[in-house]
């Protein structure tokens, strides 16, 4: 056994879909900035579902990694 548990081992690949998600979502945020023609109500739910995965990926990281009193 590698020393991970079942459960950091689910947050792992949970961090890892979540980061996946940011991307595809960082692309398109950025093909639609690109293409001129700007639907603003898209752009700014795209944005912010960016922005609740990125909280979301600092709280699985934080579960993975806590932080350790010295």
């Amino acid at each position: 056994m590698d020393g991970v548990s079942p459960e950091q081992q689910a947050l792992v690949e949970r961090l890892e879909e979540l980061r996946a998600e940011h991307d595809a979502l960082n692309r398109e945020v950025d093909a639609i900035a690109e293409n001129g023609v700007v639907d603003q109500l898209k752009f700014a739910r795209l944005k912010k579902e960016k922005l609740r995965i990125k909280d979301l990926i600092s709280e699985v990281e934080d579960q993975i990694t806590p932080d350790i009193i010295a």
